[in-house]
């Protein structure tokens, strides 16, 4: 598994011109994995200073409420209030395994920095998460990968039931339909109550029992888990 925070190349597809300060550009996302699903994403232009979430800290919570049950609202709130610019839910629901939502277009004006966050489905708190990536000044493509974070505020017990809310046990949903049912729950030990680099799922591969309600064959992951291309114009 890769372990660095945010494994980014930069493509840079030509110079044409440069710029004093990051002005329009064209976002897209696209998942990585094999069988999982992403929630509405919340793509932000923001300030140096502005952040959706720190790795090594507490998540806030705002990161909890979307990292536990894809509610982006409250990041979005903060964003906005803090002179930001967002593009919330772009891809107008789930983000499936393979797909991509493309030419979203974000007039960043003063805002210099982009972050990108969405819960990925089926897990109990694990996100996507690309944290204040400074946008070029010059005009070109770039090519991000992005990896999945642990928000650090649930037990990876891997049951499906319908939990999503703040504090509360399980996984709301596997959007794909293969999803198990009736398992122990998985123990694995884990005490990092702060964000950190999700160590991916261990499911397993009996549908009607088993310690997972994941399905290994279908849910596990390798970082990155999500291809971010910016197109600064």
């Amino acid at each position: 598994m890769k372990r660095s925070l945010v494994n980014a190349s930069l493509l840079a597809a030509g110079l044409f011109s440069l710029s004093t300060q990051a002005a329009d550009i064209e976002v897209s996302v696209t998942n990585l994995t094999h069988g999982n699903h992403f929630t509405p994403l919340l793509i932000a232009a923001h300030t140096r200073d502005s952040h959706l979430f720190h790795v090594g800290e507490m998540a806030t919570p705002a990161l909890q409420k979307m990292a536990e049950g894809g509610d982006i609202a409250d990041l979005n709130t903060a964003v906005i209030g803090a002179n930001g610019i967002t593009s919330t839910n772009p891809a107008m629901g789930l983000l499936a395994a393979g797909a991509s939502i493309n030419d979203v277009m974000l007039d960043t004006g003063d805002n210099t920095h982009l972050s990108i966050v969405a819960m990925v489905l089926p897990t109990n708190d694990a996100f996507i998460g690309l944290d204040s990536w400074k946008i070029p000044t010059e005009a070109g493509t770039y090519t991000v990968y992005v990896n999945a974070y642990d928000a650090g505020t649930e037990a990876n017990d891997e049951i499906i039931n319908g939990g999503g809310m703040s504090g509360v046990p399980g996984i709301p949903v596997a959007p794909g339909g293969n999803g198990g049912a009736n398992g122990t729950g998985v123990m694995d030990g884990a005490d990092n109550m702060y964000v950190h680099t999700h160590p991916g799922v261990l499911g397993d591969t009996d549908p009607m029992g088993g310690a997972s309600d994941l399905d290994s064959r279908i849910h596990r992951w390798l970082n990155p888990v999500a291809k971010v291309v910016v197109t600064v114009k």
